[in-house]
């Protein structure tokens, strides 16, 4: 949707007065809006400007998780009550250049394969229009989607922001792309509305515990829907539904076991080994490119003992494409 076919009727910086760092329903909003009416966000970086265009591994590694997520918000929304729903249409998000996916050292226990990893990892990316640079002429395609988006929980207290919540929160879907509409549950007076953790690229999965993190601007536009009623949240979108947004050549790797988790975690060790053996990447380096541009799918659940969970790789990322 282009700037000429909605107006903005509120901005809000990234501006200490408008950040806040947990879910709590008693925070004052940083602005109350009229359903219809439209809020652009300015978001930081999930870490908060502790990884820069300039860092290395090692400051990853020593970056504090204490707290997290610089959520930028709260919108309240008039006529919003317990019991409604909030519909929330994104409208457009615009990054700043640059980006960074990483992950933890091992001992940390974060992302999908901490033990197989015991120092931590860092690429910095260029972000284009269209594309962000890998290593070795890779170039993966933008997507941007707010990695948190959600209201405030109804119980009172201070709430982490890590998990993803009936309300919302860390979701990381990313499918909840410009064009999407997002309907979160209402739990409190107003629904409190924050956004944060934007990505401008993603594999589903999230793999090594980062998309593709970047500064942003989020622009969305809010109502009140009285005539739903969801227990948690619920989208339309178009997608991409696959990591370039066209049914193209793939090549997956497969993970079977009994347990999903473990089958998971054997179809991502495939694809790092195939990336490492095929495509002359580190496994570090494939770590990383499966977390920003691999997409994990359940595949089968129903012919026990084994589960099936398949990773699937776009070929066309690759300069020999």
């Amino acid at each position: 949707m282009s700037r000429s076919e909605y107006t903005v009727d509120y901005e809000l910086s990234d501006d200490d007065e408008n950040v806040h760092n947990v879910w709590d329903n008693s925070l004052d909003p940083a602005v109350t809006v009229e359903p219809g009416e439209v809020v652009r966000f300015e978001c930081r970086d999930a870490l908060d400007g502790q990884v820069t265009q300039d860092s290395t591994a090692d400051d990853l590694a020593n970056a504090s998780f204490d707290p997290v997520h610089p959520l930028t918000g709260p919108v309240a929304v008039e006529g919003a009550e317990p019991g409604d729903v909030l519909a929330v249409d994104l409208l457009d998000f615009e990054h700043k250049g640059w980006g960074f996916t990483g992950y933890m050292p091992g001992e940390m226990g974060l992302g999908l394969l901490p033990e197989d990893f015991e120092e931590a990892g860092l690429h910095i990316w260029d972000l284009g229009e269209e594309t962000a640079e890998f290593v070795n002429g890779i170039e993966i395609p933008l997507d941007m989607f707010p990695g948190i988006i959600g209201v405030a929980p109804g119980e009172s207290g201070e709430h982490d922001t890590l998990p993803p919540r009936a309300t919302g929160g860390n979701m990381d879907v990313k499918h909840m792309t410009a064009g999407s509409t997002v309907y979160l549950p209402v739990e409190a007076e107003g629904g409190l509305f924050s956004t944060a953790d934007c990505h401008a690229a993603q594999g589903d999965g999230e793999v090594c515990v980062t998309g593709v993190e970047a500064p942003m601007f989020v622009t969305a536009r809010f109502d009140v829907r009285k005539d739903m009623n969801i227990e948690q949240p619920q989208f339309e979108t178009d997608g991409p539904f696959t990591p370039t947004g066209q049914d193209e050549r793939m090549y997956g790797t497969t993970g079977i076991d009994s347990d999903l988790m473990e089958a998971t975690k054997k179809a991502v060790r495939h694809m790092i080994e195939h990336l490492h053996t095929e495509r002359d990447l580190t496994r570090g380096e494939a770590y990383i490119l499966c977390s920003a541009a691999v997409d994990l799918k359940i595949s089968e659940v129903v012919d026990a003992p084994n589960w099936t969970v398949t990773a699937y790789l776009p070929e066309s990322i690759f300069p020999d494409a």
